[in-house]
């Protein structure tokens, strides 16, 4: 047996194992905590994620969570992009895998949530 004939099992393992890994050490939510904090997961830690940029508006509180707990069901696999921290948490941009937005954009876009100053453009001028 030549190498022609083995090409294609170890074109395919190696495609197997540059997947598998991404799949398995993915970040996922186990719990909508707060109208902005998240309980995530990722391999065998667990940390708290403050999302970033986006700040409820008073009295829309718990239709932002209701909002939240919605588009992340338990285990919804999500992309984290981390903006610094703040008072020993995380404070990131999160956006469930196959969603083109993240979450802070979303809680805008629904008027349940306003951007944070930190997170303004520029002005110009």
């Amino acid at each position: 047996m030549g190498f022609r004939s083995w090409g294609p099992w170890l074109g395919a393992l190696l495609l197997l194992l540059l997947a598998w890994p991404g799949a398995v050490f993915a970040a996922e939510v186990l719990q909508v905590r707060e109208a902005d904090l998240l309980l995530i997961g990722d391999h065998n830690r667990t940390y708290s994620v403050r999302l970033a940029c986006a700040q409820p508006l008073p009295g829309q509180e718990q239709a932002a969570l209701d909002y939240l707990r919605q588009q992340l069901p338990r285990r919804q696999r999500v992309n984290l992009m981390p903006m610094g921290s703040k008072e020993g948490l995380l404070l990131a941009r999160v956006r469930p895998i196959g969603k083109s937005t993240d979450l802070s954009s979303q809680l805008v876009a629904a008027h349940l949530a306003k951007l944070s100053s930190n997170c303004l453009p520029a002005q110009q001028g």
